[in-house]
């Protein structure tokens, strides 16, 4: 039998996952709190548009909003993931990116090795720096002066956050204790394990951190093992869920489940709640099915896998499950499909125009899989209250070029302590600053 070349049975991939899937709707149907939902298109093999990953050029920078500037705040990083600002101003920068893939977790058959193959291609398949980076801008002009690494040899970090002084860190197996003094630069002491996350084949990643207002309390955002539960629902322990972890305990509990893969994490200042950012599942086409963010009710199931926005099924999931889907929460405010939308922050101060002081922020990644494609952009939600009221605005745009390439690929966000939000760039490798202009 004559055999074909690799490059040709990629070639070959690709022109099939590109071709033939149903015509995208316009982007603004899937934004707000009642989506437009159509109907589901299964596919064998997904739908493929890379945005291919290349950095900026010379000179080149994302777009602000009218009324924004943006600089950047720190370059010269190594696939930056998440911020954290610490009391004194210091800003704390996961450097971060998969850990590698235990051999017993298999190739994943078709589906993984798409996503290995175009994740290269998007800028995702990086070895991961595990580090964390400490970056300070003692004169204030909207630049870090001082870039120095703060703790390394972690395992995939995430989320952060400081009680008191103990700084937690989320690594992909692991949160861990760290002692903290204010100022310091760098931390060499050893860390104290608090509890395990769920590891192994850790399809999602990512552990996102916060702490209860009292900080006796912390919530860990722990994503699927898959898409829809293909490798059974025993690799989905613990998992597509908000875990509470009490850390002098050192015990766990799930929050929060049926969340597919939850990733920013805020507490709504207007009313405390906890809302978190989450990405839903794909390969059912391009307008299914939205990501969302929503604020987390405790004990709630939100439908993963068995349904989506609330109690639509997803046929595709054997065996079905009607009790559960009978229980399952519509979430608050859809972010458009496949855009990936991972950082969430609240607004915070009086620094930016009046239109984004009452709100959320959100860094959407972008898609991999939707054509045209999606997210590649900063948004801000306007809140009236407790609720998200309106259609979101645009913050940081121009991400892609005019080629369909990346230069850019947003994912966390926070805020200096100014008041200007700063935004995690993983493939220009930046800390962008985005401020008043003027």
């Amino acid at each position: 039998m004559r055999r074909v070349a690799p490059l040709a049975c990629l070639a070959l991939a690709i022109a099939l996952a590109a071709c033939g899937g149903p015509r995208a709707l316009p982007p603004e149907v899937g934004f707000g709190p009642n989506p437009t939902l159509p109907a589901p298109a299964p596919q064998t093999i997904p739908q493929v548009k890379i945005a291919e990953a290349i950095g900026w050029p010379e000179g080149r920078m994302p777009t602000p909003a009218e009324g924004l500037k943006v600089q950047a705040f720190a370059s010269g990083l190594d696939h930056p993931r998440w911020i954290y600002r610490l009391p004194n101003g210091d800003v704390l920068v996961a450097e971060s990116a998969a850990p590698p893939r235990p051999a017993a977790a298999g190739s994943g058959g078709i589906r993984g090795w798409f996503q290995r193959t175009f994740m290269a291609r998007a800028g995702a398949a990086v070895i991961s720096a595990d580090r964390i980076t400490l970056l300070r801008d003692a004169d204030g002009d909207g630049v870090a002066e001082l870039k120095t690494p703060f703790l390394e040899a972690l395992t995939s970090p995430f989320g952060m956050v400081l009680v008191g002084s103990t700084l937690y860190v989320a690594n992909a197996d692991a949160v861990v204790a760290f002692p903290y003094q204010a100022g310091q630069t760098r931390i060499a002491a050893a860390g104290l394990k608090v509890v395990d996350l769920p590891a192994g084949r850790n399809h999602h990643w990512t552990k996102s951190l916060v702490a209860s207002a009292d900080g006796t309390r912390l919530y860990v955002g722990v994503g699927s093992n898959s898409n829809i539960a293909e490798y059974g629902m025993e690799e989905e322990v613990e998992r597509a869920a908000i875990l509470e972890i009490d850390p002098a305990a050192g015990t766990r509990r799930i929050f929060a489940s049926g969340l597919r893969n939850p990733v920013g994490l805020d507490w709504n200042p207007a009313d405390g709640k906890l809302w978190v950012a989450v990405n839903e599942r794909d390969e059912l086409g391009p307008d299914l099915v939205p990501d969302y963010m929503t604020s987390v009710t405790p004990g709630a199931f939100y439908g993963w896998p068995w349904s989506y926005f609330g109690q639509v099924v997803d046929t595709r999931v054997q065996p079905a499950n009607p009790e559960m889907v009978a229980r399952a929460l519509k979430p608050d405010y859809a972010l458009g499909s496949h855009t990936a939308s991972l950082g969430l922050a609240f607004s915070q101060g009086s620094l930016l125009p009046a239109r984004f002081r009452s709100g959320a922020f959100v860094g959407q990644h972008g898609s991999w899989n939707r054509d045209p494609p999606s997210g590649y952009q900063v948004i801000f939600v306007p809140f009236s209250g407790a609720a998200p009221a309106g259609m979101p605005l645009p913050v940081l745009t121009g991400f892609l070029n005019d080629r369909g390439q990346a230069m850019g690929r947003p994912v966390g966000v926070a805020f200096d302590a100014r008041g200007a939000l700063l935004v995690a760039d993983d493939v220009g490798d930046v800390i962008w600053r985005v401020s008043p202009a003027g």
